[in-house]
């Protein structure tokens, strides 16, 4: 398969995490693979949004005629590291009809009440749905750990359920694609100041955004552990540099087309006979 254009190496190759992966090894501000710079990067999602957008609809087609696959992107990162900006510039580039966006916030009190991933299976994609969760059942054992709502046994079994779960998502046909936004502190440093400079983006601000800032090494030591936990052959992770909000956006765009292309779709002939159709036409004048 021909390297997209601007890379000298897949980004999926680069990124996706390995037996001795380092996270605090990572660059933050780079552009691994890409050869560009962001003008070229900002051509380069634009040339290859069609592409997506075709792979999207095949995939939402093939379902209307018995099709069983889906997808599943999941976003997890640090706060302001372009989680919406993947979800506007990446996935808001193909059709909306066939796109099932979940947002997971803090769990209400009713959620609490069961199994952390009671409400989250209801998130996952139907056949021929390419499904978004933005946050997601990591949460619930990333902040846990941070402030030690959970302690090791039961933060084991969680990560078991993860990996079960996944599984299960992955044999009912559901390409399962995991992306840590990986941002420096100097970086998400700015981006915060630059929301309370802008009237028009006070509502991205939250003053838990600076409480969660200080227990960053906690959190890179969290990621460490999911990574090591749940980065599997069916359910690998990716972690993106997200500094350069242009690369991230066009690594995980070509992540997610090599993951789609991987499902070798092909658009579906109908369930009905072509020739007697098209002869019906010629009658069908009004």
């Amino acid at each position: 398969m021909p390297l997209p254009v601007g890379f000298t190496k897949h980004p999926a190759d680069l990124l996706r995490v390995g037996p001795e992966f380092s996270l605090a090894k990572q660059p933050t501000n780079a552009s691994p693979g890409f050869s560009g710079k962001k003008a070229d990067g900002a051509a380069a999602l634009t040339a290859r949004a069609p592409v997506l957008a075709e792979l999207q609809e095949k995939l939402f087609a093939q379902s209307r005629f018995g099709g069983t696959k889906s997808v599943l992107l999941i976003l997890q990162a640090m706060d302001t590291a372009g989680k919406g900006g993947i979800v506007g510039h990446v996935v808001g580039s193909v059709d909306p009809q066939g796109i099932k966006l979940t947002t997971f916030k803090a769990p209400t009190d009713k959620e609490k009440a069961h199994h952390f991933l009671w409400r989250i299976r209801p998130g996952a994609p139907e056949p021929g749905i390419f499904g978004v969760f933005d946050r997601s059942h990591y949460e619930d054992v990333l902040i846990h750990r941070v402030h030690e709502w959970a302690d090791e046994n039961e933060l084991e079994r969680r990560y078991t359920a993860i990996n079960k779960f996944e599984e299960k998502l992955a044999a009912a046909g559901t390409t399962v694609v995991k992306v840590m936004l990986n941002i420096s502190p100097a970086e998400q440093l700015e981006r915060l100041t630059a929301r309370l400079g802008d009237p028009t983006k006070y509502w991205k601000y939250s003053p838990t955004d600076l409480d969660e800032r200080k227990f960053w090494p906690e959190y890179m030591d969290a990621y460490q552990r999911v990574f090591e936990k749940t980065s599997t052959e069916n359910a690998p992770w990716y972690v993106v540099p997200a500094d350069k909000k242009w690369y991230a956006r066009l690594a995980v765009q070509e992540i997610l087309i090599q993951a789609f292309e991987g499902l070798k779709l092909e658009w579906p002939v109908g369930d009905y006979d072509l020739d007697k159709e098209r002869a019906r036409l010629k009658d069908a004048v009004i």
